[in-house]
């Protein structure tokens, strides 16, 4: 019995008085006809168990013939098989029988289900380290072969994952064989194959004698970079970007740049965005002197592009681009050619957001000179977000630019926020104020923000004068009890006469924020009439507020 085939066990034989060597496999067989997707997944996942039982040369003999003859299933269950067999190698007797698992992985790397490919490919991938040079040529090399000529696009597909791991260990013919072969599916005529052969063009480049990376491989990628599907475009250019790791210098120029600089003003926004979103890898790739000529204007394009992801993408390169940049050169060309560029809010953000270190390259003066029009220009940018981002940027640009560069020409913009007609803006700009305070001191608010805030008392907008009352609550604990009983609290009791009642109960509020502030003489003195009379008044939210300022003070 021991020597039926494994095709003659029918089902329920494992459960019939059989030879128990035959058990296992047996018993896979019933379960692998099982209707159930979820038993028929555990035992793929139980194989090399059935493996161990059955000993290696079973396994090879009968286990993978079955599995290569009789699996079409669900693709979890392909998915888990292609996954199995890709550590098999010891099952089956080691690395000098390894090739016996080239059928059934082949057979995976061709069904329609990209994911089971994928899974097939990777497994392949993995075993064929553990081929020897001999094998490799005899068992393995063909299946590539096979699968790079098939007739599916599927087997072609996967085929372009696998030369770059056997091409090392292969007789120069045989090499040959494999550039030829990878070629042609570069010129496939299924898009789906090209992008394959561009996903993996930089990955066979680096395994390639460096005289066919230039006879061979860069004519390729020049093709695939000017395909007419974006999506084979696109994966041409993160392959451009290895290669050019792999070339000369003094080749760079001639054979790969005017390839990317092409890519870089593609008609088709995603080829662009790859670009930019490889930009940092390609300026290492190419140097200080082609970053120079060529990348600094490709940048420049990138960040005035027509579409925002590509801004975007090119934006939050900026940092690093300007850091890479060679140093003697490097405060010119961010001053007088990526600056200039920043018109976009996403990539002026990105610069402002990133200040401090774009000061340590630069140094402030220039930066301020240059970015000011920006700053300006953003705060009063019609999409309120982009305001509140520049107020959150603020204390930040005053700490670095100094108390006489913000008071020239940024101050002016901090009180333009606390009209603005967004309540969020108004409430940032308000807390903008206190963290300037804290920047600057108590002495520069009095003189410089202090009677501007109190100006606005007076504003026929009762939005407005409530701002004032806002900007007081913030300012009296950073500006102290001296201004604040000085200068602020007068304009708060004058403001407890105001006509309309949000504006009454919010000096309620204020005179209970500031409270804590003031002296216990002041507050009996002054603030307690204020609040009993507005604990009278005739709203009600003024009273209950009122009273409740009374109650918190302890002034009852």
């Amino acid at each position: 019995k021991n020597n039926v085939n494994i095709k003659e066990i029918g089902p329920g034989m494992a459960g019939a008085d059989s030879d128990d060597s035959l058990y296992p496999i047996a018993v896979l067989i019933d379960e692998l006809r099982n209707e159930d997707v979820q038993l028929r997944l555990n035992s793929i996942k139980k194989l090399s168990t059935i493996a161990l039982a059955l000993g290696v040369e079973r396994t090879r003999t009968e286990l993978l013939p079955f599995l290569t003859d009789t699996i079409y299933d669900e693709d979890e269950v392909l998915l888990a098989l292609a996954e199995q067999l890709g550590n098999f190698t010891m099952l089956v007797g080691g690395p000098e029988y390894v090739h016996c698992l080239l059928p059934p992985l082949e057979s995976l790397a061709t069904v329609e289900e990209t994911v089971v490919r994928d899974k097939a490919v990777e497994s392949l991938r993995k075993i064929s380290h553990e081929h020897s040079p001999v094998d490799l040529e005899v068992h393995f090399e063909p299946l590539v072969k096979r699968l790079a000529s098939g007739d599916w696009f599927t087997s072609r597909t996967s085929a372009c994952g696998l030369f770059s791991v056997c091409y090392p260990r292969v007789s120069s013919t045989v090499k040959a064989e494999i550039r030829q072969h990878f070629r042609t599916l570069c010129s496939d005529d299924t898009p789906m194959v090209r992008r394959a052969a561009a996903s993996k063009l930089g990955e066979f480049a680096k395994v390639l004698e460096l005289e066919y990376v230039k006879s061979d491989i860069i004519s390729l990628f020049t093709a695939l970079a000017s395909d007419e599907q974006d999506s084979v475009r696109l994966l041409a250019v993160e392959a451009g970007v290895s290669i050019a790791t792999l070339l000369p210098q003094e080749d760079l120029e001639a054979l790969v740049m005017p390839t990317l600089r092409q890519a870089a003003e593609d008609k088709s926004w995603r080829v662009r965005y790859m670009v930019a979103d490889k930009f940092s890898d390609l300026q290492k790739a190419v140097g200080p002197e082609i970053t120079k000529n060529d990348l600094v204007p490709a940048f420049q394009n990138l960040l005035k592009d027509c579409e925002a992801e590509v801004r975007a993408a090119a934006a939050n390169k900026v940092k690093e681009f300007c850091e890479n940049l060679p140093e003697d050169s490097r405060e010119t060309i961010i001053m007088t050619h990526i600056l200039p560029c920043v018109k976009c809010p996403e990539v002026r953000l990105n610069i402002i957001s990133n200040l401090d270190c774009v000061n340590e390259v630069i140094g402030i003066r220039q930066l301020s000179q240059s970015l000011l029009p920006a700053i300006v220009e953003l705060a009063e940018d019609a999409k309120w977000r982009v305001r509140l981002a520049i107020i959150e940027y603020m204390p930040l640009l005053a700490g670095q630019l100094g108390v006489e560069f913000f008071d020239e020409k940024l101050n002016s913009l901090c009180m333009a926020w606390l009209v603005d007609h967004v309540y969020a803006i108004r409430e940032a700009a308000t807390c903008n104020l206190m963290k300037l305070v804290e920047k600057f001191g108590a002495e520069w608010a009095q003189n410089t923000i202090v009677p501007k805030v109190l100006g606005m008392a007076n504003d026929p907008n009762y939005l407005h004068r409530m701002t004032t009352l806002f900007c007081i609550n913030a300012l009296s604990e950073v500006c102290g009890q001296e201004i604040t009983t000085k200068h602020m609290l007068p304009v708060v009791f004058k403001m407890s006469n105001d006509q309309v009642a949000n504006v009454r109960f919010n000096v309620a509020k204020s005179l209970q924020k500031i409270g804590p502030v003031l002296d216990s003489n002041c507050l009996q003195t002054e603030v307690k009439p204020v609040l009993e009379k507005l604990a009278s008044d005739q709203d009600m939210d003024v009273k209950y507020f009122a009273q409740e300022a009374i109650s918190v003070l302890s002034l009852a």
